[in-house]
C-alpha cells in the first residue's frame, strides 16, 4: 500500500473512478484537463495504491487566511465504495496531516455535505470540530 502525488496525466486518469464516487457530475473525458487547470491555483491530487488499484484519493490544497494562517484545506477525500472500512481512509488522512505538517500549516480543514453521516462519523474519529456552517449562493442563471 503506497500513498503518492498524481502527477503524470496517467496518474490523474486512474484516480477518476473513485473520485467519480464522490463528484458524479465530473466528465470522464475532460477530468484531466480540469484537475491541470486546478492545480494552477494550487490543486493536488494524493492517491492510495494497493494492488496496483486505486482505492482513495483525496484533492487538497495549502492554502492561508486571515482567520486560520497557512492551513491544509481537503477538496475532496474518497475511498472506492467497494474497499471501505479496511483503513484506507484512515491511511490518506493521517497522510494528509503529516504532508500539511511538513508544510508548516497550522492545521487542516474540510468541508462535507450535511447528508454525509458516514463522513460526519469519521472526521469525528479523527477528532475534527465542527467549526462553522457553509453557506452558498447559486449564481448560473437556470438555478432554481
Amino acid at each position: 500500500m503506497s500513498i503518492t502525488l498524481a502527477q503524470s496525466d496517467r496518474d490523474i486518469e486512474r484516480c477518476f473512478p473513485v473520485m467519480r464516487q464522490l463528484r458524479p457530475k465530473l466528465a470522464e473525458n475532460r477530468f484531466v484537463e480540469t484537475v491541470r487547470r486546478l492545480e494552477k491555483t494550487g490543486f493536488q491530487m494524493a492517491y492510495l495504491e494497493e494492488r496496483g488499484k486505486v482505492i482513495s484519493v483525496a484533492g487538497f490544497r495549502i492554502l492561508e487566511n486571515l482567520a486560520s494562517g497557512r492551513f491544509l484545506y481537503v477538496d475532496d477525500l474518497i475511498t472506492d465504495e467497494a474497499a471501505r472500512s479496511r483503513g484506507h481512509g484512515q491511511k490518506i488522512f493521517e497522510w494528509l496531516v503529516e504532508y500539511a505538517k511538513r508544510e508548516g500549516c497550522a492545521q487542516l480543514e474540510l468541508d462535507s455535505g450535511v447528508q454525509r453521516f458516514g463522513a460526519h462519523r469519521f472526521y469525528l474519529a479523527k477528532r475534527m470540530s465542527i467549526t462553522c456552517h457553509h453557506f452558498e449562493l447559486n449564481l448560473e442563471e437556470n438555478a432554481q
